[in-house]
């Protein structure tokens, strides 16, 4: 117990508690809600009140998120090393980034004034997604990092995907009764909000930061590092782009990064567009758009439930049945388009709360699934590469996130809209309606023939658990029972032969 005291505190493992699982998922407040805030307002904010086009806000946010998905590909390799430094023993390989990314959260502010040019727009929109990569990548890895437990891992996603849905609420809710108070022509609504929310977002990045710990670095491990850093660097970056291509030909991950970019890169294109749909082809206020997408609401109470029914019933599951129910609403969005009816206002409100039902399952699933899938590649590499896969899922999202942004922007422009202009043409409005309905409809098909055939559920995972432990603790894999052999091979597309190949003993 003495030399306990001489551990530094980010890697003593605590009780995993409901106040705790709550403190882990606070910088979801951010990670959530500041990129609904920037989904569902942002292009609309620049092209109606900071004087841009639609192809230039466009562009400022493909290149931004281009730009920091590049950096987020080498962060999750960063956290994973940092502990050969100093820094990084003292403070944790990765709460480091937590502790400086707290203040840095303040940025936020800096996207959402007026009357400044394209490269200040630009500028500041890179700042801030670098600063959310530094701290949601490493962030993303604490559920491995702090259970191996199942049960315990699906407390923590939950509790994060509870007050992901939250922030999201009170990013679309919010600017609707700030609308009330500076007038629904005013940027002041904009830019109070954008105050509020970045001193939220600082306070729960800290609150984060003392609320959860580490795995504490074995001395197999530190050889591990120290191994690697005599390599040389450029051996390492080499190792480290083939460790990038391997996580791709990981079945099970391959599958559940299509679901995953396909579903989130579709709710992106719809709150991209739908402020316009609801202004421009509707004929209805900003304020209603706001009170529409704040239903997603929903999501509280469905992220508990989602995360009872992926223990009851599977990932795949809730991810069809979720998925189903979105389409249906985007049929009903483009009924109530040529309805012509004089007040759209409460079926409008009545198709956005069936689309928020689907969206509140489809997006608490992906992040309950992620903390089983570095055990599946543990199988195969017979290492631990939570880092490296949190690292990938942010790289690739933000890239598809980027073109699919960009194409939003060039589609409105080539769709003839006109910037500052709430009255567009009816060619204009087909466009809207068609990138709302169409547009997102084809990025959930996808998603749904994908999610179809994905097998890692609770129950599959525990045979991949029983299986790792017993080759760790020196099992031969030939006395592996024949129907684990079958799964794990389907799981993680790799031939028996291949599984646990790196280990001498085998």
């Amino acid at each position: 117990m003495a030399d306990n005291k001489h551990i530094p505190s980010v890697y003593r493992p605590r009780k995993i508690t409901v106040a705790r699982a709550i403190g882990y998922g606070m910088p979801d407040m951010m990670g959530g809600g500041a990129f609904t805030l920037i989904g569902a307002w942002l292009l609309f904010f620049w092209t109606t009140y900071a004087g841009l086009t639609a192809i230039e806000a466009a562009s400022i946010l493909a290149i931004a998120r281009v730009a920091d998905a590049v950096i987020s590909l080498f962060m999750g390799a960063i956290t994973d090393n940092l502990y050969r430094f100093k820094i990084g023993k003292k403070f944790g390989r990765r709460h480091f980034f937590l502790l400086i990314g707290a203040p840095l959260m303040l940025e936020f502010i800096l996207m959402w004034v007026t009357g400044m040019s394209y490269w200040y727009y630009l500028i500041s929109y890179v700042l801030f997604e670098l600063v959310a990569a530094m701290v949601l990548i490493p962030w993303e890895t604490l559920p491995t990092e702090m259970t191996e437990d199942y049960n315990k891992r699906t407390m923590l996603s939950t509790a994060r995907l509870v007050i992901s849905s939250g922030s999201s609420f009170l990013a679309t809710f919010l600017p609707g009764q700030l609308f009330k108070i500076f007038g629904e022509d005013s940027p002041m609504s904009y830019t109070f909000n954008a105050i509020v929310f970045a001193v939220i977002y600082m306070v729960s990045v800290f609150i984060a930061y003392k609320t959860t710990w580490e795995r504490q670095i074995t001395p197999e491990m530190a050889a591990k590092l120290e191994a690697k850093a005599k390599e040389g660097a450029g051996r390492t970056f080499g190792e480290q782009f083939k460790a990038y291509i391997a996580t791709v030909k990981l079945r099970t991950f391959r599958k559940h990064l299509i679901v995953y970019l396909c579903t989130f890169t579709a709710k992106d294109t719809f709150n991209a567009v739908f402020a316009y749909f609801v202004v421009s082809v509707l004929g209805l206020s900003a304020g209603v758009s706001s009170g529409v997408l704040s239903l997603n609401i929903i999501g509280l109470p469905l992220t508990i439930l989602v995360g009872y029914l992926l223990v009851k019933f599977s990932p795949r599951w809730v991810w069809c049945v979720g998925i189903v129910v979105e389409l249906v609403a985007l049929v009903g969005f483009w009924v109530l388009s040529g309805a012509g009816m004089n007040d759209l206002t409460m079926w409008l409100y009545v198709v956005g709360l069936v689309y928020n039902i689907g969206l509140g399952a489809v997006i608490a699933t992906p992040w309950n699934v992620f903390p089983m899938i570095p055990d599946l590649d543990e199988l195969v590499s017979g290492e631990h590469h939570e880092g490296l896969y949190a690292s990938v899922m942010t790289f690739v999202r933000k890239s598809t996130v980027a073109v699919a942004t960009f194409v939003v922007g060039l589609v409105l422009t080539e769709g003839g809209y006109v910037e500052g202009q709430i009255e567009q043409s009816i060619g204009t409005q087909h466009t809207i309606t068609g990138i709302l309905v169409f547009g997102t409809g084809a990025l959930l098909v996808v998603a749904l023939l994908t999610a179809a055939t994905f097998r890692l559920n609770k129950t599959t995972h525990t045979v991949v658990k029983d299986e790792l432990n017993r080759l760790r603790n020196g099992g031969h894999k030939a006395d592996a029972p024949k129907e684990t052999r079958e799964l794990i091979e389907k799981l993680t597309g790799t031939k028996w032969e291949h599984i646990w190949a790196t280990n001498p003993n085998q």
